[in-house]
């Protein structure tokens, strides 16, 4: 009984203000243990009623909020503690309503008991709850860190990949010019020993503007134009030579 006393102090030491439903149908319900228990303990008829009287109040001031508080069974006590205790206020002997108070006192300090448990299983269930979205937003929190890390990876793929693309075209171009370039030096060597073989007064073939010519920067298909354009030039110079020997 000690500890339950303790209990109530402790209970009743909390504001109404600012509480959840619970904590102040807690309240009101502790309240009217501590009226009906003043009543009990009176020692006449009229403390005995007015502290009953004050204990009603307070159950009914608790009915407010311990539906929105879902603990039906604080509050089916209360009710049965308001029905005991309003018979005190027509008890004819001090004795007669002491016997309501006592049961009506019962059924408070129940009402107290159950309260406290429906008000420590919701803050639970909060407490469960609020730590469950922590965790989701964690888990939120990591799948997008985990997504941004995989848009990083796949643009450094992509970049590594463009990078190396170009690589392959550069050297594309360079085999092709070297290509090129092999094929004009061995027509000119053909073209000049022919002129020579002929015994012609030739001018010798040559590729003057070889060495100015810097067409790295062109795509393959401009490069393949660039130099189908020069053998043809080449062989025309060759052509004219040719038919100016008698």
């Amino acid at each position: 009984m000690k500890q339950f006393y303790l209990l109530v102090i402790l209970i009743t030491s909390f504001a109404v203000n600012g509480q959840s439903s619970c904590d102040n149908a807690n309240y009101y319900l502790v309240s009217a243990y501590s009226h009906v228990k003043t009543s009990y303990e009176a020692n006449n008829i009229s403390h005995l009623k007015y502290s009953a009287n004050r204990s009603v109040e307070a159950l009914k001031l608790s009915k407010k909020t311990l539906p929105t508080c879902s603990c039906e069974k604080a509050l089916e006590l209360a009710d049965k503690a308001i029905f005991l205790l309003s018979k005190v206020e027509n008890a004819e002997t001090y004795e007669d309503g002491r016997f309501y108070v006592k049961q009506g006192r019962d059924m408070c300090q129940e009402s107290v008991i159950e309260i406290d448990k429906c008000a420590t299983s919701k803050k639970t269930t909060e407490t469960v709850n609020e730590q469950s979205l922590n965790d989701l937003e964690k888990e939120q929190l990591k799948l997008k860190q985990q997504q941004e890390a995989l848009k990083l990876k796949e643009a450094e793929i992509k970049a590594k990949l463009a990078e190396q693309k170009e690589r392959e075209i550069h050297l594309k171009k360079e085999q092709l010019i070297l290509n090129y370039k092999t094929l004009l030096s061995s027509n000119i060597k053909t073209y000049n020993e022919t002129l020579k073989a002929c015994n012609c007064n030739h001018k010798t073939i040559s590729n003057s503007d070889d060495a100015s010519s810097d067409i790295s920067n062109n795509n393959l298909e401009e490069i393949k134009v660039f130099y189908i354009e020069k053998l043809k030039t080449i062989a025309e110079n060759y052509l004219a030579e040719l038919n100016t020997c008698h």
